[in-house]
Parts: C-alpha cells; sequence; structure tokens
C-alpha cells in the first residue's frame, strides 16, 4: 500500500473486509441504475490514466467506459510498454510520477509481480491494480465475486471449483483471497500437475481455516458445486511450450459435462476463452461468463467513484 494515507489504493484482494465487499456490491448495484439512466456526469471534471503494459480487452475497455459512465475522462495507451518512455529505459516509478501529475486515477496493468504495489508507493493520486504478471487481478475477483452474490443472494456456503490454470492465473489468486473473508466457503481446485494452486494461496486460507481440497477429478466435482469457474491455460506465462502442452487441453466444459452439474449452479471464466468452453454450452442457463463481463462495469464504476472520492475529489451535482 502506498505512504500516502490520504489515498485509496486497490492493489491486492486481500486488503477487503466482508463488509467493504458488501458495501462495494451495494455501490455496484447503484451503478447498474446509473448505467440504465444513460451515465451521470458527477465526475466530469476528473481524469484516468489507462497504462497497459500487457494487452486487454474487457479489464481496460471497462474501466474506460466505467470512467465515461460517471462523466470523466480518459487518456492512456493500451501498449505502454511501447507506446511509453519505458522504451527508452524510463523507470516504472518515474512514469508513474509523472503520469499522477496528469490525472486523478491511474488504472494499471503491468507484466511484473508487485508493479501495481511499486506504482502505490510513489503515486500521489490512486493507483488501481488491473494485473501485474502471474500476481493479482483484483477486480477481476470483485467482479466474479459480485456476480456469485447477485445469483445465489449469497457468498456463505457455497461450494466452488476453479478450473485450469491455478499457477498462473491471477484471477483464481485474487478470488480465493476474497472468498476467504465468507463462512463455510468450499474451494475445489482441479488443475493439471504442472499448474497448481500456489503454496502461499493455500497458506492463507489455511491461516483462515478455509476449506479446500485439491483434486484432478472434475467430472467428480462438477456434480456437487455451486460455481464451476474454468480458466484459460496460458500458453504466454508457461516457461516452455513443452509444460504448456503438458497443461493445455485437460480440462474443458461440454454438453457432457453439464449433464453432470447441478440444474442451480452457474459457469464463470474471466475470459477469453480458447477452447475450455464449447461454444454450445454459451445456450445453457448456467453459462453466466457473459453477464459476469457485464458486471465488471459496474463494480469498476464503483471502484473508480471510491477512489476518487477517498482521494478528495467531490462528486459534481449532475
Amino acid at each position: 500500500m502506498s505512504q500516502h494515507a490520504e489515498l485509496y489504493h486497490i492493489i491486492g484482494a486481500k486488503q477487503f473486509t466482508r463488509s467493504e465487499l458488501e458495501e462495494l456490491f451495494v455501490l455496484s448495484r447503484s451503478m447498474e441504475d446509473i448505467v440504465a439512466a444513460g451515465g451521470a456526469g458527477q465526475f466530469r471534471n476528473s481524469i484516468m490514466t489507462t497504462l497497459f503494459f500487457e494487452s486487454s480487452t474487457r479489464t481496460r475497455l471497462s474501466f474506460e467506459s466505467a470512467m465515461h459512465r460517471l462523466g470523466g475522462h480518459v487518456i492512456g495507451t493500451e501498449n505502454a510498454s511501447q507506446f511509453s518512455s519505458t522504451i527508452k529505459g524510463e523507470t516504472l516509478e518515474d512514469t508513474i510520477k509523472i503520469v499522477s501529475g496528469y490525472s486523478d486515477v491511474i488504472v494499471m496493468r503491468h507484466t511484473d509481480i508487485g508493479a501495481a504495489d511499486r506504482a502505490a508507493r510513489v503515486a500521489t493520486v490512486p493507483v488501481i491494480n488491473a494485473g501485474d504478471g502471474a500476481g493479482e487481478h483484483p477486480t477481476q475477483a470483485l467482479l466474479d465475486a459480485y456476480t456469485i452474490d447477485k445469483q445465489f443472494g449469497r457468498i456463505d456456503g457455497l461450494k466452488i471449483a476453479m478450473v485450469g490454470d491455478l499457477t498462473y492465473g491471477r484471477t483464481v489468486h485474487s478470488l480465493s483471497y476474497i472468498l476467504a473473508n465468507f463462512k463455510d466457503v468450499t474451494i475445489y481446485y482441479i488443475a493439471p500437475e504442472n499448474a497448481r494452486i500456489p503454496h502461499y494461496v493455500k497458506q492463507h486460507l489455511d491461516k483462515l481455516g478455509v476449506r479446500y481440497e485439491e483434486t484432478s477429478d472434475l467430472n467428480e466435482v462438477a456434480g456437487i458445486v455451486d460455481v464451476l469457474y474454468q480458466t484459460r491455460i496460458q500458453k504466454e506465462r508457461f516457461p516452455s511450450v513443452e509444460e504448456y502442452e503438458k497443461a493445455s487441453g485437460q480440462y474443458v466444459v461440454d454438453a457432457d459435462l453439464l449433464k453432470r452439474m447441478k440444474e442451480d449452479a452457474i459457469i464463470l471464466h474471466p475470459l477469453p476463452r480458447a477452447g475450455e468452453i464449447a461454444e454450445e454450452v454459451d445456450s445453457d442457463p448456467r453459462a453466466a461468463y457473459f453477464r459476469q463481463a457485464q458486471n465488471g462495469l459496474y463494480i469498476r464504476m464503483a471502484l473508480v467513484k471510491q477512489c476518487l472520492e477517498r482521494s478528495g475529489k467531490k462528486p459534481l451535482e449532475s
């Protein structure tokens, strides 16, 4: 977290308490109403900078849409590794110091674990972590939890399977930390041998007494879980093509797997997908991944509003 106590950064999922999550969910509901009404002008004097050193579609566009829906403005680059002074050798810290002077909030995705924390330590405006390498993706986890809460009216007591690339999949790391705030949750980790959930995630769950199991049998778990959170095997993060090929294609959600699942379960995916959910699944009412992506807009509107207000920006009359 930043040394600037007056700023409100979004760096990692562990920073959120249950009461903060519940407050955020309520605020996100109100953002849905704002979108339905065509947006608001509360922050028309505010500027967001988006710095993406790694490719993104949903995260970048939903953040930019969120700022526009709140009446604000957006500047930035979708390829900061090439179209910023980084290519000239400028440090991340210097970039953030400069960009802080141009904007009221910075949304950053970076290839390096811990980059968002480094940025927050020198920023003079709030920093929101939009993904730091294989580390965390807190805003994705927040929208995932919001989607679950909207579907079931609760998170307490649910059984949730996380499937696929659990080693490098930053979304499952962050979601695990978020779920640890709720009661009687059981997490099932299903992954290839070379893509299992990291020990430091399990250590956090052990410390908080969260139940979890590691298994290789998706078919068995599919019939008992409320949420099946499928992820892509991320070729770009594996150390070699050989390691990627060992993990690829082992777990696929298709029509046969749907037959094993509970009628009221839901299927989530942070997207993009790359064959691990068959297109035939899209028409099933349990396929929630597209509305999950839509929920990202509402959550990110709420987060931007919180960041701006807690750093001293006053909403204007609409």
